[in-house]
């Protein structure tokens, strides 16, 4: 069976460090020191946190001399909106079909 492929984003925000990574970075591109310091873990912890996002797409780092800086992928979150839109018209196409089904019960 083929994964999904929203399974590895969904991982990566069901974590709350990771949530609030990514809602940082929408305000714009941050160093991962400056980042981390905003967090009341260790830094090899927040780095897997880092990995984590990074390997499922949702951020990039770009290496500058000795500064690792971390860019907000906004594209990939469009995977979480895709998923969201489909489970949407399926309940929407349920309800209606309940809908029918009531009203034509009632009209017997």
């Amino acid at each position: 069976m083929a994964k999904h492929e929203a399974d590895g984003v969904f991982v990566a925000l069901a974590d709350p460090t990771r949530r609030r990574v990514i809602r940082r970075l929408g305000r714009g591109p941050t160093s991962v020191g400056e980042l981390a310091a905003e967090f009341p873990i260790t830094l090899p912890s927040f780095m897997k946190h880092i990995r984590t996002l990074e390997s499922n797409g949702l951020i990039r780092t770009v290496k500058t001399g000795r500064v690792r800086t971390c860019v907000l992928n906004r594209e990939r979150l469009a995977v979480v909106d895709d998923w969201l839109a489909e489970q949407r018209r399926i309940w929407e196409e349920l309800t209606d079909r309940l809908e029918r089904f009531v009203t034509q019960e009632e009209q017997s």
